[in-house]
C-alpha cells in the first residue's frame, strides 16, 4: 500500500506547524536564559525583566502552547487552535517588551481556549482520562486569573503545576486505559486528584494548609504512577519502550520528592526551598515526561518520524543528575551547587533539543531522498527510506500499542 503524496495544503499546514514549534523553542530557550540569570549567572540580559518572566514563559508559554496544540489536533477543528495561537502570542509579546499585564490577558484568553476545547472533547468522550486533563485547563485557568489579578506568582505557580501533574496523570490513564485496574486503584487516583485540587484551592485563602494538601495530592499521585502506571510494564521490552518508561518512573519520583518538600516546607513564597519544590515538579517531573511523550508527540504534530538511540538517555541521565544537585545546594544552603545544578539543568535540556532536532532531520532527510515506492522495502524491513534504527522505533510503538489494545502490555 503506498502512503498518500502530502498535498500542498497538507505542506503547508506542516509549515505552520514547524513555525510553530520554532516559537515555541525560543520561548523555552528564553525561559531556561531567564533561570540561569535568577540563579545568579553573569550572562547577557536581553531584557530587564527576563528573569522575572521564568517561570510564566516555561510554563503557560511553552508548555501551555505545546498542550494546546496536541488537543487542537485531536479535536481536528480548526477553531481548536486559537487557544494555543494567543498563548504562544502572549509570550512571545512578554519577549518582545509587550505590558505583563496585556501578555498574561493573552495567555489567559488560551487558556480559557483550552478549557473550552476539553468541553467538546468530554462531549465527545466523557472518559475519565479526559476529564482529568479538563482538570488540569481548569487549574491553568485559575493560575493565570491569579497571575493577572495580582495575586503573589507562588500562589499561581502552584496552580500551574498542578494544571502540568492532572494533563500528564491525564495523558498516562489515557495510554493504559484498556489495561483492568482494580476498583480500589481507581479510587486512590480519585483521590489524589481531589486532595491535589483541594490544596490549590486552599493556597487561596490558606496559603501553608494549601501546600501542604497539595503536597499529600502529589505523594498520592507519585506512588499510583509508580504502582499503576503501565510503564511497570513495558520498561521490561528493550529499545523505545523501555526508555519512555525509564523516564516515566524517574519522573514519578521527583514528584513524590516535591510532596514532601511542600509537607515539610508549608508557606514559602521564595528561597531555596521554594527552588527546590517547584523545580522538583517542573524539572523532575514534567521534563522528564517530556523526554519520555516527544517520540510520541513530535511525529504527531510534524509528520515526522524520530529516530532513538542509546544514547537519547543521556539528557534525561544528565537531568536527573543536576537537578539532584540543585535540590541538595538548596536544601543545604550551598548556593555554589544551586547555581551549577540550574546550570546543568538547562544544558541537559538543551542537550535533548538538539538530539531530537538532528533525529528529526535524519528522518526528514531520508524521506526527501527517498526515491522509491514506499512499499519497497530495504534489508531492515522498513519502508524505504527509514533506517534501521527508525525502523526498530516505529515497531516498537506498533508492538507497543498492539499490547495496549490487546491489554497484555
Amino acid at each position: 500500500m503506498t502512503a498518500p503524496v502530502p498535498s500542498s495544503l497538507s505542506r503547508r499546514a506542516l509549515l505552520v506547524r514547524a513555525v510553530l514549534a520554532a516559537g515555541v523553542s525560543g520561548l523555552l530557550l528564553s525561559a531556561l536564559w531567564g533561570g540561569l540569570l535568577r540563579l545568579g549567572w553573569t550572562l547577557p540580559a536581553p531584557g530587564s525583566g527576563l528573569a522575572a518572566l521564568h517561570g510564566p514563559l516555561f510554563v503557560c508559554g511553552m508548555l501551555g502552547t505545546v498542550i494546546g496544540l496536541e488537543r487542537a489536533v485531536a479535536l481536528g477543528r480548526p477553531r481548536a487552535f486559537s487557544g494555543p495561537l494567543l498563548t504562544l502570542a502572549g509570550g512571545l509579546g512578554l519577549l518582545a517588551g509587550l505590558p505583563v499585564s496585556l501578555g498574561a490577558l493573552l495567555i489567559t484568553a488560551g487558556s480559557l481556549g483550552l478549557l473550552l476545547v476539553f468541553a467538546a472533547l468530554i462531549r465527545r468522550q466523557p472518559a475519565r482520562f479526559v476529564v482529568t486533563m479538563a482538570l488540569g485547563a481548569a487549574a491553568w485557568l485559575v493560575g493565570n486569573l491569579l497571575w493577572l489579578g495580582g495575586r503573589p506568582l507562588a500562589v499561581a505557580s502552584l496552580w500551574w503545576a498542578g494544571f502540568l501533574v492532572l494533563t500528564i496523570l491525564g495523558e498516562r490513564l489515557e495510554l493504559g486505559r484498556l489495561r483492568r485496574l482494580p476498583a480500589w486503584a481507581l479510587q486512590v487516583f480519585v483521590l489524589g486528584i481531589a486532595t491535589l485540587l483541594l490544596g490549590l484551592g486552599a493556597t487561596t485563602v490558606a496559603y501553608a494548609t494549601g501546600v501542604r494538601l497539595s503536597g499529600a495530592g502529589f505523594i498520592l499521585l507519585g506512588l499510583w504512577l509508580l504502582t499503576f502506571d503501565i510503564a511497570r510494564r513495558t520498561i521490561r521490552r528493550p529499545g523505545l519502550p523501555r526508555f519512555s518508561a525509564v523516564c516515566i518512573l524517574s519522573g514519578s519520583v521527583w514528584l513524590l520528592v516535591a510532596g514532601i518538600i511542600a509537607l515539610n516546607a508549608g508557606a514559602v513564597y521564595a528561597g531555596p526551598v521554594y527552588d527546590a519544590l517547584l523545580h522538583a515538579v517542573f524539572v523532575g517531573f514534567v521534563f522528564a515526561m517530556i523526554f519520555g511523550h516527544a517520540p510520541i508527540i513530535i511525529p504527531a504534530l510534524l509528520q515526522i518520524p524520530l529516530n532513538f538511540r542509546r544514547w537519547s538517555y543521556l539528557p534525561l541521565v544528565a537531568l536527573h543528575l543536576s537537578l539532584l544537585l540543585r535540590v541538595a545546594g538548596d536544601l543545604t544552603l550551598r548556593l555554589d551547587l544551586r547555581r551549577w545544578g540550574g546550570m546543568l539543568n538547562a544544558l541537559a535540556i538543551v542537550l535533548f533539543l538538539l538530539l531530537t532536532l538532528a533525529s528529526a532531520l535524519q528522518a526528514h532527510r531520508q524521506r526527501e531522498h527517498r526515491e522509491a515506492p514506499i512499499e519497497m522495502l530495504n534489508p531492515s524491513g522498513a519502508p524505504a527510506g527509514i533506517g534501521p534504527i527508525t525502523a526498530r522505533s516505529t515497531d516498537d510503538g506498533r508492538k507497543l500499542n498492539k499490547e495496549v489494545q490487546d491489554g497484555t502490555a
